[in-house]
This record gives C-alpha cells, structure tokens and sequence, in this order.
C-alpha cells in the first residue's frame, strides 16, 4: 500500500512460511482487529493523511492511530512466529478462514499463469482471476471464439482436488490483458 510507503511484510530466505505474507519490516507492527479479522499495521512510514481529505484520513485509521489494510488476516502463533501474517485476500465460511495465498501459490505453478489473485470476500465460494502470459494469451486470441483450453481447466481441477470443499475455486476468470497501471 502506498499509504505506509509499501512497507509492511515480507518473506525472508530460509524463513518462508506458505500461505503468508511474511514477516514485518523492521519498524513495523501488526495486529489483528477482532471484530472483523482486518490486519492493521502501525511504522514510521506511515501516510500522514490523504491531501485536503480529513474524513477519509479519519476512516483510514483506528483511534489508536494504527492503519486499516481492509485486508483480512491471521497472525501465526506457531514456532515463535507471531508476526507472520496470513495473505490479504481472506474471507469467512462455515466459521473457518480460507486463504488465497496458499491457493495463488498453487495457481501460479501453471506455465501459462503470470500472475494471478484469488478472491472470496462476500462470495459463497473463491473464484480465481489469473493473467496468461504472453504466450498463452496470443494462443488463446487464435483460438476459434468458444473453444476452451482443456489443460486449463484440468488445472483448476487439480487445485480444487488438493482444498478443502470451503476453499475451491468456483471458477478461473482468465485475463489476458497485463496488469499495469495504465490498464487500471
């Protein structure tokens, strides 16, 4: 996020733990607010406030004065890791927290995947959005309209076959336009 300088988390080499974000910056503190499973996160470099937006300042921030990501987390108790937090991209089901950065790591492992989010906030059941690659997305273009790639969608398979029911994917949204700024 911009507005704590993209300063917050990472993984470190020798001390990756799957299906999370990693571990805070020096400097940088984070927590998990109850009421809504939201990770919040306090440092330095923290924005001061939005430009001649005091309301959305406000909104920004807890009374504590710590950041509201609007990402929904878990911190990682085990082995003395309480730092680790759990990916942004998080929602709840049957009482139990469903990750996406264990099911992106997995969907990211197809050579025709660039990169990819899952999601599943307000939604019965995660969907996967994934950008092809170069090459993919020109094969996909010269495909005849309504032909689907069995490889595909035997990889969708292959991810669901290996989660739990609450966290399969209802379904791949395939993009083959680049993720950029200028595309928004």
């Amino acid at each position: 996020m911009t507005e704590n300088c993209g300063v917050s988390h990472c993984t470190l080499p020798g001390k990756q733990r799957p299906g999370t974000v990693g571990y805070p910056y020096d400097g940088v503190q984070s927590r998990i607010d109850a009421a809504n499973d939201e990770i919040q996160v306090t440092s330095p470099g923290l924005m001061l406030g939005y430009y001649k937006e005091p309301e959305q300042t406000r909104q920004a921030f807890t009374d504590d004065g710590w950041l509201r990501t609007g990402d929904k987390g878990v911190l990682d108790e085990e082995a003395g890791c309480a730092s680790a937090v759990a990916s942004r991209t998080c929602s709840r089901q049957q009482g139990q927290v469903r990750h996406a950065g264990a099911i992106e790591d997995k969907l990211v492992m197809h050579s025709a995947v660039e990169a990819c989010c899952v999601t599943g906030a307000n939604l019965g059941q995660p969907l996967g959005i994934v950008m092809l690659n170069i090459e993919a997305a020109r094969g996909l273009r010269t495909r005849p309209s309504g032909r689907r790639s069995r490889r595909r969608w035997r990889h969708l398979g292959a991810i669901n076959a290996m989660l739990d029911p609450h966290e399969r994917l209802d379904c791949l949204v395939i993009v083959t336009q680049p993720w950029t700024v200028e595309s928004g």
